[in-house]
């Protein structure tokens, strides 16, 4: 969709649009690929079995075929555990690569679809824009985002043993909704803010900066390279101008309520102050329809959120079983490991 949209744009003469959606692209690409590496050499550090030489490691990411790779893997795993039986090592071996795709499928989301989905929305309502098949990816687009954290939320509490399994049927129900009703009207408000003025992106990117400053607060340690630790962050910051991410699986009840109080604000004031400064949008077929949206998807949202953390959020501890020691981080030292830590203990705890 993203190469049909930028062909569509550089046909038409809007170079800038086609640009821009190049650079989303390349920019979500370019990082969900550093952090594919650096899993696959950390597993091969602790796993010497079935791992990839260091030069078709690069090959591959060079290539950008690293989540092909991880998901041919991730077939041929399945395959092999169906055949052979599946014991208790293959079970969560399969789990700890299914958590890391989801989660740099959520990457991929956050920094590549919408942006993209942002870009397509400004089209439309700015300029008209607008076909039938524009529609219906994006209500795909705007399920598939919130799909992605629900998916990752269920790998990771399965992968983490400590922890309950996330249950199927209505509480997955509730939260998809809870996520669909927050984030999709925050993509819309943000829209707006830049159909106001493009000096608006000042302000998100003051909202990211805040969200990269709060990650940098906590001190997160999830990456063993510095450098890579950093852009981690810095997706954290992405992440945290759509929707509230628990960055160190503490009891965060009140940034919680904190952050869906300025969101909630947020996107509410952006359709008043279009109406404010750009009277004449009042006129258009979308502002009424937009503005009732947004009121009414932010309060069913946070009333999913309350149905969800009140009555259907699992809660007490799974089974007790060491997780995936893979990253090789010692809370001592020496030379031999007291205590390990795992990745999937250092990941975003939605």
């Amino acid at each position: 969709m993203a190469f049909y949209n930028m062909t569509t744009y550089f046909r038409s003469g809007h170079v800038t649009w086609a640009v821009l959606t190049l650079v989303f692209v390349l920019v979500g690409s370019l990082c969900i690929q550093a952090f594919s590496y650096a899993w696959f050499k950390d597993d091969s550090d602790s796993n010497k079995e079935d791992c990839l030489s260091t030069c078709h490691l690069i090959g591959i990411h060079v290539l950008q075929i690293g989540i092909c790779i991880r998901y041919i893997q991730l077939l041929k795993k399945s395959f092999k555990a169906l055949r052979s039986g599946q014991n208790e090592q293959d079970e969560n071996e399969l789990i700890w690569l299914a958590t890391d795709l989801s989660m740099l499928r959520m990457f991929e989301m956050f920094l590549e679809s919408i942006p993209q989905l942002i870009l397509q929305t400004y089209i439309i309502l700015e300029h008209n824009h607008r076909s039938n098949l524009q529609y219906i990816s994006m209500a795909v687009s705007f399920v598939s985002i919130a799909w992605a954290t629900v998916d990752y939320r269920r790998c990771l509490r399965k992968s983490l043993t400590y922890l309950k399994e996330m249950p199927i049927g209505i509480p997955t129900a509730v939260y998809l909704s809870y996520k669909i009703f927050t984030i999709t009207p925050r993509i819309l408000s943000l829209t707006l803010f830049i159909m106001l003025s493009n000096f608006s992106i000042v302000s998100m990117a003051c909202i990211w900066l805040l969200g990269t400053i709060w990650a940098f607060l906590e001190e997160t340690s999830f990456c063993l390279s510095r450098a890579l630790e950093y852009l981690y962050r810095a997706i954290v910051g992405v992440i945290l101008i759509f929707t509230f991410f628990n960055i160190k699986g503490t009891n965060t009840k009140v940034h919680m309520t904190l952050y869906y109080i300025f969101n909630l604000c947020h996107n509410l004031s952006a359709p008043i102050l279009l109406f404010l400064l750009k009277p004449e949008s009042e006129k258009t077929d979308y502002f009424l329809p937009i503005l009732f949206f947004i009121l009414v998807s932010n309060l069913m949202g946070l009333g999913f959120l309350g149905l969800y953390y009140s009555l259907l959020h699992p809660r007490g501890h799974g089974k007790e079983k060491i997780g995936d020691e893979i990253d090789g981080m010692y809370e001592t030292g020496g030379t031999a490991p007291e205590t390990k830590t795992t990745r999937f203990e250092r990941f975003l705890q939605i």
